[in-house]
């Protein structure tokens, strides 16, 4: 169990109570409870439908029905059911109870007033998986991964954060660093004894190294070699997490609006044959081959004198400049001043004007589609992806693509530290083929070792979590 110097807040063991669910009406809702001395607490405002049952004596694991009551008001709250879990056995390793209660508005909050009233204080946010990490239940890469789980957007998000929870950072991390500290071991052998003194076994085989250079590089390279890949891993898991903006754009009665409902498979966007219908922006979520996408229809781009239709038209072109992706619908009237490379041509309404073959415009291969009937589609879907796969390998030089299950970071915090070891592991690496001194040498390591400890949180700090947590939902 780690400990924390502090009273009120994380770091403390005082019962506590939040929703775990969203609330709203709907059939049950779940209230979790957790700290020191919890049970016995709940046994206060708890009446078990067998009379016989003493809440405080049950084994955990332990279902029971029974009734929320108010001593204060000397009535029944609500029929529950109730999951007893003792520690270390719990999702925090402490004492736990979750609740389900009715749904209502009215019924859960007259549940949590009656918590309160016995004594347990509202959590703060992820204060349950703060207590989860504080005890050893979980490292900080698997507690980060329950947000990003919560957060995910589309199914490969939701996979990737599932693989976090499993442990595939943390058992990377882990292996990298067991690779440093032997590079440290044999560093830090060096230089608490004389070279004579050093024998073949704790060299690990370079009894030819002298004092001056870095023992085990090689294993060092290998390490650095993993950093890397982690610390390219970001750049795709950051996709999948925040997504790409698409914003259509075109001309008036291009079939803007069309497509955007194409993409929904819903009426979202109202569509005429009158030019301008759109006058402002409108935006969606959708998924692309598992790729959040924040997807936006705009205002048709020409030159208007109607006052209202100009704002919406220039709020489209700010819009052209902020997107990751352009998807341009061109007709003949093709304006060469409207695109620019991040721009996908799409020649809609295939189904009733086909695509001139060749294209008269030089350089220009549109995707030709009908929002209308779903020809191209696909093409078109495919033509996306792609891009974004180009410039996502384009900034990080990864082609993690290609490897899905491949151990990957999963927040700017973890990136930050690899990074940070990196740096001192490549100057570390640097120093040793200058032939340097160890004693130069060896801090940086350490400092490299302790970088990854911060990522697992083997090494760590009050704030520095409290500001991490703080950032959950309550109820997490």
């Amino acid at each position: 169990m780690r400990h924390f110097d502090k009273k009120i807040g994380y770091g403390d063991e005082t019962p506590i109570a939040a929703l775990a669910t969203q609330p709203g009406n709907c059939a049950l809702t779940l209230i979790r409870c957790s700290g020191a001395g919890s049970i016995e607490l709940f046994s206060s405002v708890f009446s078990p439908s067998n009379k016989k049952t003493l809440i405080t004596e049950v084994e955990g694991n332990t279902v029971i029905h029974g009734w929320i009551v108010s001593k204060k008001e000397n009535e029944k709250i609500d029929e529950v059911m109730i999951s007893i879990f003792r520690a270390p056995k719990s999702y925090t390793g402490e004492d736990c109870i979750d609740i389900s209660c009715h749904g209502g508005f009215s019924a859960w909050k007259a549940v949590m007033a009656v918590l309160k009233d016995a004594g347990f204080r509202d959590a703060l946010a992820g204060e349950f998986t703060f207590r989860a990490f504080v005890n050893g239940k979980i490292d900080l890469t698997r507690s980060e991964s329950v947000i990003e789980l919560v957060n995910a957007k589309t199914d490969i998000s939701r996979r990737h954060a599932v693989s976090r929870l499993c442990g595939s950072l943390e058992k990377e991390i882990n292996d990298i660093k067991a690779m440093l500290v032997q590079v440290l071991a044999a560093a830090e052998i060096y230089l608490d004894y004389s070279e004579d003194e050093i024998s073949a076994e704790f060299d690990a085989g370079a009894s030819d190294e002298i004092a001056g250079k870095l023992p085990n590089k090689e294993i060092a390279r290998d390490a650095l070699e993993k950093l890397k890949k982690l610390s390219d891993s970001w750049q795709l898991e950051r996709l999948y997490q925040q997504g790409v903006t698409i914003v259509i754009a075109g001309c008036p009665n291009s079939g803007k609006s069309s497509l955007f409902n194409s993409f929904l498979k819903e009426d979202r966007s109202i569509v005429t044959d009158i030019p301008g219908t759109t006058r402002d922006w409108i935006e969606a979520f959708v998924s692309i081959e598992g790729i959040p996408v924040r997807l936006i229809d705009t205002a048709g781009l020409r030159e208007s004198s109607d006052s209202i239709e100009k704002i919406g038209i220039e709020r489209s072109r700010t819009l052209l400049l902020e997107a990751d992706i352009v998807l341009y619908l061109i007709n003949e009237e093709l304006d060469l001043t409207e695109y620019g490379d991040r721009h996908l041509f799409v020649w809609n309404k295939c189904d009733i004007s086909p695509l001139p073959k060749p294209f008269p415009v030089k350089d220009i291969t549109p995707i030709s589609v009908s929002a209308k009937t779903g020809q191209g589609l696909n093409e078109l879907y495919r033509a996306i992806t792609d891009t974004i796969k180009k410039q996502t390998i384009n900034i990080s030089g990864s082609r993690l693509f290609d490897e899905p299950d491949a151990a990957a970071i999963g927040t700017e915090r973890q990136k930050k530290l690899v990074d940070n070891a990196c740096s001192l592991l490549e100057e570390a690496l640097a120093l040793s083929e200058q032939n340097e001194p160890l004693d130069l040498i060896a801090p940086l390591i350490r400092e490299a070792v302790n970088s990854l400890g911060e990522i697992t949180g083997e090494v760590s700090t009050a704030d520095i979590l409290e500001e991490m947590f703080s950032r959950f939902c309550v109820g997490k």
